[in-house]
C-alpha cells in the first residue's frame, strides 16, 4: 500500500483523481456542518436568486440554497456508490471465483452473466427499479445488481489466470484442501484488478443513481440529489442556469476523480504495464 500511495503522488493524473475523491469525501461526510443553509428550507422571497455571500451557489426554483443541497447530494452519491458497489463486488467476487476454479459450474454461471450483459446497464437497473419501487435502497439494489456481471467477469479472469501458475499446481500436487488453495493462493494473487475495477464501479454507480434520480426514479423528493436537482432546474435552465451548472460540474468531478484515480491504480497494481 505504501508503494501504491509512492506511485499515485508521481503521478499527476492519480494526484487529481486522489485529491478529487478526498475532497467530494469530506464535503459528504461534513455536509451537516460545512452547509451554510437546511437543504429543504423554502423561502418563495429568495426563489431563484443568483450566486451571492449569502447564497454562493444561488438558490433554486423554491429558494432553497443549492450549495447546501450540492453538499448533502454528496452524501447521497456515495453512500450509494459505496453500498451498491459492495454489492456487486461481493457477490461478483464470490461467482468469479467458483466459475473460474469450477469448470463444472462455469458454463452456468457464465450464461447468467451474459444474459445481464445484453442488457444496458441503465435499462437493468430501470427494470429493477420499476418493479421493486422507486426510493433510495432500490436504487442501491439496482445498481448493485447491474455491477455484478462486471465483478464476476473480471474476477474469472484473474482467477482462470492464476490457477495455472506453478504455485497452485504445487499446493494441489501435495494435497492441499481446494478452500485452502482458494484463500491462500487464489484470492490474494487476484486482488488488484478488484481494487481497480471497484475505483471505476463508484464512478458508474454515482452516475447511475444520478441518472435515476433525474428520471425521478430514485431518492425521492425533498432529499437532495444531483440528478434530481438537475431535473427540477431544467424549466429554469436559461433564466437561471446556476441551478444546472453547479449540480452538474459536481457530478463531473466526482466521476473523473474516480476515473483517473482508478487508472492510475491500474497502471500501478498491473504488473504487465510496468514491462
Amino acid at each position: 500500500m505504501k508503494e501504491v500511495f509512492k506511485s499515485l503522488l508521481r503521478d499527476k493524473a492519480g494526484l487529481f483523481g486522489l485529491f478529487g475523491v478526498i475532497l467530494i469525501l469530506i464535503i459528504a461526510v461534513f455536509a451537516p456542518f460545512i452547509s451554510p443553509h437546511d437543504p429543504n428550507e423554502i423561502n418563495a422571497a429568495m426563489r431563484l436568486s443568483p450566486p451571492s455571500s449569502q447564497h454562493p451557489f444561488g438558490t433554486d426554483f423554491m429558494g432553497r440554497d443549492i450549495m447546501s443541497r450540492v453538499f448533502y447530494g454528496a452524501q447521497v452519491s456515495f453512500i450509494v456508490g459505496l453500498i451498491s458497489v459492495s454489492i456487486g463486488a461481493s457477490i461478483g467476487f464470490i461467482l468469479g471465483i467458483v466459475a473460474g476454479y469450477s469448470k463444472t459450474l462455469d458454463g452456468l454461471i457464465m450464461r447468467t452473466v451474459d444474459i445481464l450483459f445484453a442488457f444496458p446497464a441503465i435499462l437493468l437497473a430501470l427494470l429493477i427499479v420499476s418493479v421493486l419501487g422507486p426510493d433510495l435502497g432500490n436504487t442501491m439494489i439496482a445498481i448493485g445488481v447491474v455491477l455484478i456481471p462486471v465483478f464476476t467477469r473480471t474476477q474469472r479472469a484473474s482467477v482462470i489466470a492464476v490457477k495455472e501458475m506453478d504455485y497452485v499446481s504445487n499446493a494441489n500436487s501435495v494435497g492441499i484442501r481446494t478452500s485452502g488453495v482458494i484463500l491462500r493462493h487464489i484470492i490474494p494473487n487476484t486482488l488488484s484488478p478488484i481494487w481497480v475495477q471497484i475505483t471505476l464501479s463508484l464512478s458508474n454507480a454515482i452516475l447511475t443513481e444520478s441518472t435515476l434520480s433525474f428520471l425521478g426514479l430514485g431518492i425521492q423528493p425533498p432529499d437532495p440529489s444531483w440528478g434530481s436537482m438537475l431535473n427540477e432546474a431544467r424549466p429554469f435552465m436559461e433564466l437561471a442556469p446556476w441551478t444546472v451548472i453547479f449540480p452538474a460540474i459536481s457530478i463531473v468531478i466526482t466521476i473523473l476523480s474516480f476515473n483517473m484515480l482508478g487508472d492510475s491504480l491500474r497502471d500501478v497494481l498491473d504488473p504487465k504495464l510496468k514491462l
